[in-house]
């Protein structure tokens, strides 16, 4: 799953990255732009990853219905695929142009969802987490889309570069978030926990 994984954290990663424009009332293009600027994506990562495992459920849950309502719009879905291409370029600057691409409401609902992950996460011990359990959650969903949608496995495994291989890999996205949207909330958490640890360790190797 680790497209999945690099998907999510990638997109955590524009908010959390422009967390002082996340105070605005809007979160626009030029406010990305602005806070994105110097930072330190090292850093950015590992101060990511303490404050994912302290943060509650739910605020952890509510980075992933942004994730899944933007998979919703066509437009926005092809934004977010195009860091699951096996060339994408995932450095912090592509990661922030594919959120100037996302609508204003979008954009908003990151930066409400990841400033309550980091608010959150600064304030709480360490959360419960079993790998093990929320391996089989994705695990689970994974069956789930497979059962449910043909050419499931074949865009998750896809790996060319033509239109149509891409449009694969993105549908497929979309059925392995919508299995995950229709499991319980701890679980679907915890197998967000997973996706986002993954992703940014897949992150700080790439880079």
């Amino acid at each position: 799953m680790s497209k999945s994984s690099v998907l999510i954290a990638s997109l955590t990663l524009i908010v959390l990255g422009a967390a002082p424009a996340a105070a605005a009332q809007r979160y626009s293009a030029d406010d990305i732009q602005q806070a994105l600027s110097g930072i330190d994506i090292d850093a950015l990562i590992g101060e990511a990853g303490g404050v994912l495992m302290r943060a509650p459920d739910s605020a952890i849950d509510g980075l992933f219905q942004a994730v899944h309502a933007s998979s919703q719009v066509p437009k926005e879905a092809d934004t977010m695929c195009g860091l699951l291409e096996p060339d994408a370029d995932r450095s912090l600057e592509a990661i922030g142009r594919a959120a100037q691409r996302l609508g204003p409401d979008s954009r908003q609902k990151f930066a409400t969802a990841v400033a309550e992950i980091a608010t959150t996460g600064l304030q709480n011990p360490p959360q419960p987490y079993d790998e093990v359990a929320a391996r089989q959650v994705l695990k689970s969903a994974g069956v789930t889309a497979m059962l449910l949608h043909d050419g499931f496995l074949l865009g998750l495994n896809s790996t060319g570069s033509d239109r149509a291989s891409r449009d694969a890999r993105c549908r497929s996205m979309r059925w392995m978030l919508d299995a995950l949207q229709d499991v319980p909330q701890a679980q679907r958490a915890s197998a967000t926990r997973l996706l986002l640890n993954e992703g940014l360790t897949l992150l700080a190797q790439t880079r």
